[in-house]
C-alpha cells in the first residue's frame, strides 16, 4: 500500500482544501470552495466547483466532525462560497482519464456520502439544507438531493440539472437519478425531459416541477435561508450543551501487505489474492455510564472499533483492487463483546452514543457494499457475538468449526439483542431479517436462542451459518472454498453478490447502489461513453460524439 496511487482517507480541517466550515449556534455552514489546481491526481482541473474522490473525502470526515466535535449543531447548510456556481458535479476532464474501476468505485462513495447525510437525518436528528446561490449540475445537484430541502436562488440564471445522458453519454449517477423520482416524486415525464436537457431548470417552474422546495431572490436568499435553518433545527433533539468529541487521527501503521490499528487488522497473501480480516474484542475495564463514556471521548471502545474499520474497508477498497476474497476473523473475549453491547443499548439515547451506533451501522453497511467476496472463518478464539456477529452475518458464507469432542475449544456463535435491528443495512431490515426472508418461524427459532452461546453444530441447525466442518475436513473445505472463489470472474462475482445481499423489498438506497451495480458499471464501458469518440472521452475538445446506434 506503499505505491504512489495510494489513496488517503485520513484529514481534518487544517487539510482542507475544497470545504470551507463555520458555526454559529445550531447552525453550522459547509461552504464548497474548490481549488481547481488540488485535485487528487494530475491530469485536470476541478473547474466551476466541480469535484473528485478528494473533496468527496474531505466532506465525509466534514460531516463526521459535525456529528461527532459539534453536537450543538442541528442543521446544517449546504452552500458555495463562489459566485453564481454551486457545484458543477464530477469533473469530467477526471472521468475521462480515470481508470474503469475507479470511477465506480468514486461513485459508490460519493453514493455512500451523501446517503450518509439522509442517514444523520433519519437516526441522529441532524437536518440538512441546500442553499443553491448558483448553477447547479450533476453531482452538485445530487448533494443537493441528498439534503432534507433544497432552496434555489431566483436570479434569472441559477437552475439545478443532470445533464449526463445528452453531454457524457453516462446515467445522472444513479443517486441522482433515484432521488429525482423516489424520493422528491418529480412526474416521470418532467423527469424524462429533465433529465435528457442539458440547461437545467430554473426559478419558479424548478419548484413547480420538484426540483427544489423553495426559491428565493438574490436580496432575500440569505435571510430565507437562515430562517428556515432555524426551523429545521427546531425539529432536531441534539443537545445544546453537549460536550463534542474531537476526531484525533487514528493509530494506524501501513505496511507492503497489511494495515494494523489497535482493534484491526488486515494481513494480505498477494499469491493467494485473499486478505485476513482479524477485528479484535475489548479489552480491560470499560465504562458503562455516560460519565465515563465522555470522560473516554475518541478512545471509547466502539468509536475508535468503528472508525478503524471504516478506514480499513476505505483504504482496502480503494487501494487493494486485486484482492478479491476477505477473509473475517474476530479473537478476544466474547463476553467482552456482550458487554460492549450492553452500553450501547442501555445508552442508545444518549446524542454521543446514538451518533457512535450509526457510524458502526454506515460502516457496516460499507462492508454489505464493498465489491469483495466475504467469507467469515469461525475458529478457536473468535468472539462473533452480538456487534461482531454482524460481520459475519454480512459476509456471504460463514465457516465455523466443529470440536464436538473438545467443548472447550469450540467456537461459539451468541446472537444478541443488537442483531434485531440495531445496524439495519440499507434495506431497512436486520442482517437476520435479510437472511430469512422475513420469515418468521426461521426469525423466532433464532430469538430462541438469543444469548446462548451455539457450537457449530447448533448454529448450523438453526441456519446461521454456512457449513460446519469438523477438523478433519475444515483445512481442505475451506482451503478448497477459497481456491475455487479467487478463481471466478471478479465481473460475474460483484454482479451475483450485489444481487444475493440485498434480496427482497426495495427502497430508494437498495436501488441506487443496484444500479450503480449494474447500469452504471456497464454504461462506463461502452464505447458510446468512454470509447475514442464517445461523449467523456470528446467532452470539452469542441469534437462531436459519435455514437453507435444500436440499441443494446
Amino acid at each position: 500500500m506503499t505505491t504512489a496511487n495510494h489513496v488517503e482517507y485520513q484529514t481534518d480541517p487544517s487539510q482542507y482544501k475544497h470545504w470551507k466550515l463555520y458555526f454559529h449556534g445550531p447552525v453550522a455552514t459547509l461552504a464548497v470552495d474548490i481549488d481547481e489546481n488540488a485535485g487528487l491526481r494530475p491530469g485536470y482541473k476541478l473547474k466551476l466547483n466541480s469535484y473528485d474522490l478528494g473533496v468527496d473525502i474531505e466532506l465525509n470526515d466534514a460531516i463526521s466532525r459535525i456529528r461527532f466535535e459539534h453536537p450543538e449543531v442541528r442543521t446544517v447548510v449546504v452552500t458555495s462560497a463562489k459566485d453564481k456556481v454551486f457545484c458543477s458535479g464530477a469533473n469530467i476532464f477526471m472521468l475521462g482519464v480515470s481508470s474503469h474501476s475507479w470511477k465506480v468505485n468514486f461513485c459508490k462513495f460519493t453514493n455512500e456520502t451523501r446517503n450518509g447525510l439522509e442517514d444523520s437525518s433519519r437516526y441522529s436528528g441532524l437536518k440538512f439544507l441546500a442553499a443553491v446561490n448558483g448553477a447547479c449540475a450533476g453531482g452538485g445537484y445530487e448533494l443537493a438531493l441528498a439534503c432534507d430541502e433544497i432552496i434555489l436562488i431566483d436570479d434569472r440564471s441559477s437552475s439545478v440539472s443532470l445533464p449526463e445522458v445528452p453531454l457524457l453519454g453516462v446515467l445522472p449517477g444513479t443517486g441522482g437519478l433515484t432521488r429525482v423520482t423516489d424520493k422528491r416524486h418529480v412526474r416521470h415525464d418532467l423527469a424524462d425531459l429533465f433529465c435528457t436537457s442539458v440547461e437545467g431548470v430554473r426559478g419558479q417552474k424548478a419548484k413547480d416541477w420538484r426540483l427544489v422546495d423553495d426559491i428565493a431572490k438574490a436580496v432575500d436568499f440569505s435571510q430565507r435561508v437562515q430562517t428556515r435553518a432555524l426551523a429545521l433545527a427546531e425539529q432536531s433533539d441534539r443537545p445544546a450543551n453537549g460536550k463534542g468529541v474531537v476526531l484525533k487521527p487514528l493509530k494506524r501503521t501501513v505496511e507492503a501487505d497489511a494495515l494494523r490499528y489497535s482493534s484491526v487488522t488486515v494481513e494480505i497473501d498477494r499469491v493467494k489474492r485473499t486478505a485476513t480480516w482479524s477485528i479484535k474484542a475489548p479489552t480491560g475495564s470499560q465504562p458503562s455510564d455516560i460519565a465515563g463514556i465522555e470522560a473516554q471521548g475518541d478512545s471509547w471502545f466502539p468509536l475508535v472499533l468503528a472508525r478503524e474499520l471504516e478506514d480499513a474497508i476505505l483504504m482496502m477498497r480503494t487501494n487493494e483492487l486485486e484482492i478479491g476474497v476477505w477473509l473475517i476473523k474476530t479473537e478476544g473475549d466474547a463476553a467482552a463483546v456482550l458487554a460492549m453491547d450492553a452500553t450501547l443499548l442501555a445508552n442508545h439515547n444518549h446524542w454521543l452514543v446514538r451518533e457512535t451506533i450509526g457510524l458502526l451501522r454506515r460502516t457496516l453497511s460499507r462492508l454489505d457494499l464493498s465489491s469483495r467476496s466475504l467469507f467469515a472463518l469461525i475458529e478457536p478464539g473468535s468472539c462473533f457475538v452480538g456487534t461482531y456477529l454482524e460481520l459475519a452475518l454480512a459476509c456471504d458464507r460463514s465457516y465455523q468449526l466443529a470440536l464436538p469432542d473438545d467443548e472447550d475449544r469450540a467456537p461459539k456463535i451468541t446472537v444478541a439483542e443488537t442483531n434485531f435491528g440495531l445496524y439495519p443495512m440499507v434495506t431497512g431490515q436486520s442482517r437476520l431479517a435479510r437472511r430469512f426472508y422475513d420469515e418468521l418461524p426461521a426469525l423466532e427459532a433464532v430469538r430462541a436462542k438469543a444469548g446462548q452461546a451455539l457450537d457449530a453444530n447448533a448454529a448450523f441447525a438453526v441456519g446461521l451459518i454456512t457449513s460446519n466442518p469438523d477438523d478433519i475436513d475444515w483445512t481442505d473445505e475451506v482451503r478448497i472454498a477459497i481456491e475455487e472463489r479467487v478463481a471466478m470472474s471478479p465481473d460475474a462475482l460483484t454482479g451475483m453478490e450485489a444481487n444475493l445481499r440485498f434480496n427482497g423489498t426495495e427502497n430508494m438506497f437498495t436501488r441506487i447502489f443496484g444500479r450503480l451495480t449494474a447500469w452504471q458499471n456497464w454504461i462506463f464501458q461502452r464505447p458510446n461513453a468512454v470509447g475514442e469518440q464517445g461523449a467523456l472521452k470528446v467532452y470539452g475538445k469542441g469534437d462531436k460524439a459519435r455514437f453507435d446506434w444500436n440499441r443494446v
